[in-house]
């Protein structure tokens, strides 16, 4: 099954999702042949006043002047998308909401579960809760980018999957497949002696498992030497040129982790490359 029915989130408040995101996610959709529709959210605050509090600070006038912002945000981002889509020739829509600031995460996973796949950017101003509401909630793959500017066009000449023989790993194999089919080059990697792992040849099956989907793979297998995972990830997926990096998510609506260790956070946080989490 391939990806052909894709959602692009674009937050508008605090601060609007880069331009150059939306380019990257517009050519990611290129890439995969794929309709995608960018969703961006006129988001209203909801602060209790006192009449003491609105009469210093005109609380009623600062949450309109918030919500301006966030309207104005909206259309110049909608605006981008739609410029950048006709400059690939992707198939597009965009989707304009209004919804309270606290509502915005609920109404993202409720689109994000009806497309195949939903790419979020995450500036460093965004609450990254919005995208652990995604990953976790939605039932489907989430592809994290990165907001720095690219140097090229998005391609898929290598896609790497972490793989530590978990369930939340597995999952995001088989998410991924679309991805994988496409890649030029695909390679498995396994980072040792950092916890324990669960089977010694699980890296060699799941070879064997792609290799029936006409899949050939390399097989990568680093040692962390004390480093934090997020590093030694960051550093392997940076050194080998790697285009996205596949990874399980697992957790409980009272504490989250990603599998490979708590640090993997900081990979969402500010990830290197694009990074595909499956829940």
């Amino acid at each position: 099954m391939a990806f052909k029915d894709v959602l692009l989130t674009l937050a508008s408040y605090p601060e609007p999702t880069p331009v150059s995101a939306i380019d990257d996610a517009v050519s990611i959709a290129a890439v995969l042949d794929a309709h995608l529709a960018a969703i961006s959210c006129e988001v209203h605050a909801e602060v209790r006043g006192s009449l003491l509090g609105d009469v210093i600070l005109d609380i009623p006038a600062l949450v309109a002047s918030e919500a301006a912002k966030s309207r104005q945000n909206v259309k110049a981002l909608l605006a981008a998308f739609e410029a950048s889509a006709v400059k690939y020739g992707v198939r597009h829509e965009t989707i304009f909401e209004q919804c309270a600031t606290y509502g915005e995460a609920a109404l993202l996973v409720d689109y994000a579960r009806h497309r195949d796949l939903t790419i979020m950017a995450v500036p460093e101003s965004h609450d990254r809760w919005y995208a652990e509401e995604v990953i976790f909630e939605s039932g489907r793959p989430t592809l994290i980018l990165h907001t720095a500017p690219r140097s090229r066009p998005f391609q898929l000449d290598a896609v790497s999957v972490a793989w530590d023989f978990s369930r939340a790993a597995a999952r995001a194999v088989s998410d991924a497949l679309p991805l994988l089919e496409k890649a030029k080059n695909v390679r498995i990697v396994t980072v040792t002696n950092e916890k324990a792992l669960e089977s010694k040849h699980s890296a060699e099956e799941l070879a064997k498992n792609l290799a029936r989907h006409g899949i050939e793979v390399v097989l990568d297998k680093i040692d962390a030497g004390g480093k934090p995972i997020a590093e030694v990830l960051e550093a392997y997926v940076l050194s080998r040129g790697i285009d996205v990096l596949v990874m399980g998510a697992y957790g409980t609506p009272r504490w989250r982790e990603f599998v490979l260790g708590g640090a993997t956070r900081g990979l969402l946080s500010k990830p290197p490359i694009p990074i595909l989490f499956s829940h």
